[in-house]
């Protein structure tokens, strides 16, 4: 995978105020899924332009355009940070079953990790691609 920004540009002050608003040992690991989340969108034109905002006052990442994706988010957590997908997709439980016990899985809605070191570009970005054409896959099926 080429190298991810771990710090792109913020288009809406209100989630770079959260993000500033973090225990810096979970904003690395947030700006690094971010900058993953946002290194996808770009590899792959057949989302369209991904909005960056907040959503349950975390930062969430949409497909407001093409709609192929579910929403992602992300969030401060007691013991580091997590990635969310909505609990009704299919989003984690696929990627849990593709790479068994690799990651803290929370149900269909979230994998958690503690610190920077847990986050694989690599695998995860299999999570982050599913997330973004998730509504289009469905779609052909049905």
């Amino acid at each position: 995978m080429a190298a991810i920004d771990p710090n792109p540009r913020f288009a809406r002050p209100e989630v770079a105020q959260y993000f500033d608003g973090v225990a810096p040992g979970a904003r690395r690991g947030l700006l690094l899924l971010r900058g993953l989340i946002l290194h996808c969108a770009a590899e792959m034109p057949e989302v369209g332009r991904l909005e960056e905002a907040l959503r349950w006052k975390q930062p969430a990442y949409l497909t407001p355009e093409t709609k192929s994706g579910s929403t992602l988010r992300l969030a401060a957590t007691a013991e580091g940070f997590a990635l969310y997908a909505h609990c009704q997709t299919t989003i984690i439980s696929s990627f849990a079953e593709a790479f068994p016990g690799m990651d803290r899985i929370e149900g269909n809605r979230a994998l958690h990790f503690r610190d920077l070191a847990e986050v694989d570009p690599d695998r995860h970005a299999v999570l982050i691609r599913h997330a973004l054409t998730y509504h289009r896959r469905r779609s052909r099926r049905g």
